[in-house]
């Protein structure tokens, strides 16, 4: 049995969180995480047979990553790992070890995401380089 989070749904604490998702479709998105999550912790390729590579930044791009959100959404698998009971507690922590690192990649990648969209270059001629101008 493997956690699934439908906290989008059913977040009757906290509104913004749930209208993050909107316009997405219940069945899907539980799906979604479903396979991305057995294929990224060493199952069959689920996700990418059917939707190809993760590019999880890239499919997140509509969605607000903040750090308030990916809290919340920790908040929510944190639950569905409690009421997951036949998940033994080390492979709970190492779960949710992966969810926090999964929830603040996003929250980092869409940041810098921003940052592009947002700052001109710092460099003469426009030459952006990890490199001093």
């Amino acid at each position: 049995m493997f956690p699934t989070c439908s906290c989008w749904v059913y977040d009757d604490e906290e509104e913004w969180f749930r209208s993050i998702f909107v316009n997405s479709k219940k069945e899907e998105a539980i799906q979604n995480q479903y396979e991305f999550f057995v294929q990224r912790m060493g199952g069959p390729p689920l996700y990418s047979q059917r939707k190809g590579h993760l590019a999880l930044i890239g499919r997140h791009r509509p969605f607000p990553l903040t750090h308030q959100a990916a809290e919340r959404w920790l908040h929510h698998m944190e639950k569905a790992l409690e009421n997951t009971p036949d998940i033994d507690a080390d492979s709970k922590v190492k779960m949710m070890n992966f969810f926090r690192h999964t929830a603040f990649f996003l929250v980092a990648g869409d940041e810098l995401k921003n940052q592009k969209q947002q700052a001109p270059c710092k460099y003469k001629n426009g030459g952006c380089k990890s490199a001093a101008p």
